[in-house]
């Protein structure tokens, strides 16, 4: 799917010639061309990421395109964009990678004709990346987890764990972390863990099956917006809110709305808007010969959100980039 993106530098640019007049379309230096192929076009989290991309486009004065499968499980899809960005005439692709093997190939095969290459959210296994910005997810993960540890002070924790595509680089990295503090409390077992599919009903009807399987589960992590959401439509669905404690990923209505009223219990908050904007930003710098202050790996900042900072003002502006 391709998300229409307006550049307001294009439309001061217009505004300018029919001011004062401007030079003949050849005249002066073309903008530089960058595509942004996301893992979605749907979700809060990626609309969130696609602001900060178009405030950058303005600020840069770049021709920016973006463009996103129908599901987060269609890396297929992923490729073919990549390879239509290329052909398209793309001088820099801003990508997140659906699957960290399976898009590999397409991602060298643009680099091989000159394409710069800045991965942002989630990784792939590319030796021509140029730059990594994103979460660490591995700390996101532990994050959750002392999150949960923080929530439930005493007794024996037994989790279940909501994850995404398997293929995943974040979604593995966030299980990894959470499982490794979980396992260094002392106090903790993993009872179940689900691979399900990144679409909230697809999450709620497994983790339905998983918490009915599990009855025991007194703690239950998701690990990205669809996922969070289609778990705590579960968790409200089965009456466990009082029962169960809940940790979700990223800013969405419904989850928001969850935590306010219990179901929910903290969200892990991503910096979607940084990852957007400094993704754009690194495919500037690439393109105009300033490879030098482009850092290798960026780590945008994560958060906690509970009930009891949840209406701080530095909270409500993680919450809701978009606003």
């Amino acid at each position: 799917m391709t998300r229409p993106v307006k550049c307001l530098g294009a439309l001061a640019l217009a505004a300018a010639c029919l001011l004062g007049g401007c030079a003949a379309a050849g005249d002066g230096p073309a903008r530089y061309q960058v595509a942004m192929v996301a893992k979605s076009t749907e979700t809060d989290f990626w609309k969130a990421v696609f602001v900060g991309a178009e405030a950058a486009a303005t600020e840069y004065n770049l021709d920016l395109s973006i463009t996103g499968p129908d599901t987060e499980e269609d890396y297929e899809a992923q490729n073919a964009m990549i390879a239509q960005a290329v052909q398209d005439g793309a001088q820099a692709l801003v990508f997140s990678a659906i699957d960290y093997d399976a898009n590999a190939p397409a991602i060298e095969a643009a680099a091989a004709q000159g394409v710069h290459i800045v991965v942002i959210d989630s990784d792939v296994n590319a030796a021509s990346v140029a730059t990594y910005i994103g979460t660490d997810n591995y700390l996101a993960g532990r994050m959750a987890a002392e999150a949960a540890l923080e929530g439930v002070p005493e007794g024996a924790l037994k989790v279940g764990i909501v994850n995404y595509d398997i293929n995943s680089a974040n979604g593995q990295a966030r299980e990894r972390g959470a499982v490794d503090t979980f396992t260094a409390s002392g106090r903790s077992e993993v009872v179940a863990t689900i691979h399900t599919l990144a679409e909230a009903e697809s999450a709620r009807r497994d983790t339905l099956d998983m918490l009915r399987a599990h009855p025991e589960i007194n703690v239950l992590l998701a690990f990205n917006e669809p996922t969070s959401v289609g778990a705590a439509q579960a968790v409200e669905e089965l009456q466990l809110g009082d029962a169960l404690w809940m940790v979700g990923f990223d800013s969405n209505l419904v989850t928001i709305d969850a935590l306010q009223t219990g179901i929910v219990d903290a969200l892990v908050l991503q910096n979607t808007y940084e990852m957007g904007y400094f993704g754009v930003q690194s495919a500037y710098k690439l393109l105009a010969g300033q490879r030098s202050e482009v850092e290798r790996h960026v780590d945008t900042a994560t958060r906690i959100i509970n009930r009891d900072n949840l209406f701080a003002l530095d909270s409500q502006k993680v919450l809701f980039p978009v606003s």
